[in-house]
């Protein structure tokens, strides 16, 4: 199969999101004295679990990005029977420590300026608009891909096949000659795919049958350096 273009995730794919996540939030328990008799661990675990709720909650507009943002650290310093009315404050923290924290993935940085060198490539994110402007401009991805495309910014997340429609646009190909490199199995995949888009799922994950919706899954980015023959 030829590619006439190739757009890439940006959180979990490209940049580490989880890992500078979890040392944000280490970095926000060592902070406040509220989470003296609560662990680093119980903390990011209440707060994934929250936080994942609230993204659902989201991406099918049931909640605005203003309610989400307050309901992640509020509902989790409920969950932690701790004082709720200082999500604003933790939540601010967080996000200073968060950014302190951005990296590639291994073997990430190598693959993608390698793809750029023979395909036209794209950024295509959810994520909050303002956060992943900047990432974009600390990694310099605003010079090095064709077009950067934050969901937010259309107006529904991904897997909406909006999402995907404004991409391909943007992207001037057909759908079907477009490689989506992204982690996530809803977002990525099933969207990706239902739109005609080719998918790369980048995962670890071991369920065959999930396997099956992808064109590629890889664990290692070599496999996709081979696949795209750099």
């Amino acid at each position: 199969m030829s590619y006439e273009f190739i757009y890439f995730d940006l959180d979990d794919t490209l940049l580490d999101h989880k890992s500078a996540e979890t040392a944000g939030l280490k970095d926000v328990h060592a902070h406040f004295d509220i989470f003296e008799n609560i662990s680093a661990g119980k903390l990011i675990d209440v707060y994934h679990q929250v936080n994942s709720r609230q993204w659902g909650l989201y991406s099918q507009a049931k909640i605005s990005r203003e309610e989400l943002q307050r309901n992640r650290f509020e509902l989790t310093l409920k969950e932690l029977s701790l004082d709720p009315t200082l999500y604003e404050e933790v939540g601010n923290y967080y996000m200073q420590c968060y950014r302190n924290h951005w990296q590639w993935i291994d073997g990430a940085k190598e693959t993608y300026y390698d793809v750029v060198e023979k395909y036209p490539v794209g950024i295509l994110t959810n994520g909050f608009a303002e956060t992943q402007r900047k990432k974009f401009k600390a990694f310099d991805l605003y010079n090095s891909a064709e077009t950067t495309v934050i969901s937010e910014e259309v107006g529904v997340l991904k897997p909406h096949p909006d999402v995907f429609e404004f991409a391909t646009e943007r992207a001037g190909v057909d759908a079907d000659k477009v490689l989506y490199v992204g982690d996530s199995f809803s977002s990525d995949v099933e969207g990706g795919t239902k739109f005609g888009w080719n998918v790369a799922w980048f995962t670890q994950n071991g369920e065959s049958e999930k396997h099956k919706k992808a064109h590629y899954v890889f664990n290692d980015f070599n496999a996709l350096r081979n696949l795209l023959k750099i």
